[in-house]
């Protein structure tokens, strides 16, 4: 089935408090949201703890910077791999050239939308609801429930993938509670609640449908095309007043990329063509073990993302 196949069928649903209806109306959203996040406040606290909050495994788990830096590609090397997600960002994005930009962005909104207060976060939400209500093309429509689950399903499967592997394993009521949360994300950017999977084992039931024989993803050759630039990025757009970096060869930098691509299901690397040999296990391992290591000596000004840290310093402050 192809995306936007199934918008039509989309039935209309109350406003969920996010920002969106059901059916992917923009709305004011001032209420509450009716259920999903932990919002809990430090006791003592007047701050708003925005759509999540300090209790909730969302707040946990993506404050390491190097988890979402691992999540992060592993997450957009999965929306690609779904051939209407491929041909929509070679057709409406300048991805190609400047993939920074693009890598930025999504990181920028997904945090807000984690630790900002509850009005950021809204905001974030029609924003990118905004946006992508015009990102339609040769079949595919960037609003369709469909395409949506499937994105909102990466980065939740992703963030998951990379706290397990590489922080601790978790148990299986962290990431009930984790994807429990995520739930009403999903419904504010388009997905209804019938085709959300109602609890983790059928989320994990979604996944290895899509990826598994007969399922949606199918890396195309556009995929591959952008899967090139997420695993070796052009350094010039980082500093564009510095031109040694644009003749800096990828082989110099494109390792660091690797432990992601460790990430990845078997099946999804395999259809990438992505080599995983003795040399990128043995390197991923050592970036990975080198992490650990460091990691409880690193002070979590350096090792966790600001947007957390500004959140944890807007929830200390004491009750006016």
């Amino acid at each position: 089935m192809t995306a936007g196949s199934r918008a039509d069928r989309t039935t209309p649903a109350p406003d969920d408090g996010f920002g969106s209806t059901a059916d992917g109306r923009v709305e004011a959203a001032d209420r509450e949201p009716a259920a999903g996040p932990v919002r809990a406040a430090h006791p003592g606290s007047g701050a708003d703890p925005g759509l999540y909050g300090p209790a909730s495994e969302a707040w946990r788990l993506n404050r390491e910077a190097m988890l979402l830096l691992g999540a992060g590609p592993r997450a957009l090397l999965l929306q690609l791999a779904h051939p209407s997600v491929a041909a929509g960002v070679a057709d409406h994005s300048d991805f190609r050239t400047d993939p920074w930009r693009r890598l930025a962005g999504t990181l920028r909104s997904y945090l807000t939308i984690v630790y900002g207060t509850t009005a950021a976060a809204r905001a974030e939400i029609r924003r990118l609801n905004t946006l992508h209500r015009d990102i339609t093309g040769p079949g595919y429509a960037a609003r369709d429930p469909e395409l949506s689950l499937w994105v909102h399903a990466t980065l939740v499967d992703s963030t998951i993938a990379a706290a397990d592997a590489w922080l601790e394993p978790l148990p299986v009521e962290r990431r009930a509670a984790f994807y429990s949360e995520t739930r009403p994300i999903g419904r504010a950017f388009g997905v209804p609640d019938g085709l959300l999977p109602a609890d983790l084992e059928a989320f994990e039931g979604y996944v290895a449908t899509m990826l598994g024989p007969g399922g949606a993803v199918r890396v195309s050759a556009v995929a591959r095309e952008l899967a090139g630039v997420v695993l070796r990025p052009p350094l010039a757009p980082l500093l564009p007043t510095v031109p040694i970096l644009r003749v800096v060869p990828p082989a110099m930098y494109s390792w660091a990329m690797w432990p992601s691509i460790g990430l990845l299901p078997a099946s999804v690397r395999e259809d990438y063509g992505l080599r995983w040999g003795a040399g990128e296990r043995l390197v991923s391992a050592w970036l990975v073990a080198g992490w650990r290591a460091w990691r409880p000596l690193l002070p979590a000004s350096f090792r966790q993302m600001p947007k957390a840290l500004m959140a944890d310093r807007r929830m200390a402050r004491p009750r006016a």
